[in-house]
């Protein structure tokens, strides 16, 4: 027997006489963090190169922010899941698929975008600068890397009954080839006895369309929380790699520098050793290592 709801009707009939226009929807974009690492230019053959957080960015070749530049994404296509969507727009842009992609959080501001209300499912990927093969897409004029810094200005602590709020203040920077873009972002954390909440506000914008400096500043965070306690930094080096690479990419993500003993205990499960060395003149040659695939979990 089928069940009746409080208007009388069976599930079937509910269902034909449901009118999803009767109820306003929001557009639903999936918007693309993506991180890689490259070389900076070294001042002495014999002196390794720095390393360098870069992320994507597309300058936009229409309204609305006509000529600003913004995260690579798009809308979700009927036929498809907000990830699906994410590793299209990955794939479009830059040439690559198959690599780490992690789900951020869902942006739903009133107002975050002038066309309409449009939310965005936002998205992380980590790929190895050497896979890649910039194009901008159908909807965008230019693409370009840019290296990005996220730096704590201040943080301020104000307890709330049995709980606190923490506002931490961070200036981002993106830089690339003349161009500069600098953003202030507030997260604010507030932790009571039975719940906790981040919230990622724009205290300033400088250039960057949409409110793309608060995904930033989500995905940022992220990674550094993970790269604590997973092997997700692996994904941002190429097959091969020596510990002193791998250090100077932690040291970027964190923004710190590590002691070097401790760094390679921490990361001794993670990685193999191989029988490759490098062949760099100037240097004397150091072991290569690889990801390890069957000790991690």
């Amino acid at each position: 027997m089928d069940l009746l709801d409080r208007d009388g009707l069976t599930e079937r009939e509910f269902l034909e006489q449901y009118r999803a226009g009767d109820y306003e929807r929001p557009s639903v974009a999936a918007d693309m963090v993506i991180f890689t690492v490259t070389n900076a230019e070294a001042d002495s053959y014999r002196k390794l190169p720095e390393k360098e957080l870069r992320i994507l960015l597309i300058r936009r070749g229409g309204h609305p922010f006509l000529g600003k530049w913004a995260l690579p994404g798009g809308f979700v296509r009927p036929n498809e899941t907000t990830e699906q969507a994410a590793a299209r727009e990955l794939r479009e842009e830059t040439g690559v698929d198959d690599v780490y992609l992690e789900q951020l959080y869902t942006f739903s501001d009133i107002g975050r975008d002038p066309r309409t209300w449009v939310m965005s499912c936002s998205y992380m990927a980590l790929i190895n600068s050497d896979q890649v093969q910039l194009k901008a897409g159908d909807d965008a004029a230019d693409a370009a890397w840019f290296k990005v810094t996220y730096r704590l200005l201040r943080e301020r602590k104000e307890l709330i009954g049995d709980g606190y709020v923490k506002t931490m203040e961070y200036e981002l920077k993106l830089s690339s080839e003349g161009k500069e873009f600098t953003a202030v972002v507030n997260r604010t954390v507030t932790a009571k006895p039975t719940s906790t909440s981040t919230v990622y506000s724009l205290v300033r914008n400088e250039g960057l369309a949409f409110d793309h400096a608060k995904l930033i500043a989500c995905a940022i965070d992220r990674l550094r929380g993970k790269v604590n306690y997973t092997d997700i930094a692996l994904h941002l080096m190429p097959k091969f790699f020596t510990l002193t690479e791998l250090q100077q990419v932690y040291e970027i993500i964190l923004d710190k520098e590590l002691l070097k003993a401790a760094f390679r205990r921490k990361v001794g499960d993670l990685v193999t050793e191989t029988d490759q060395y490098t062949e760099n003149a100037g240097h004397r040659p150091s072991r290569l290592y690889r990801r390890n695939l069957e000790e991690y979990r």
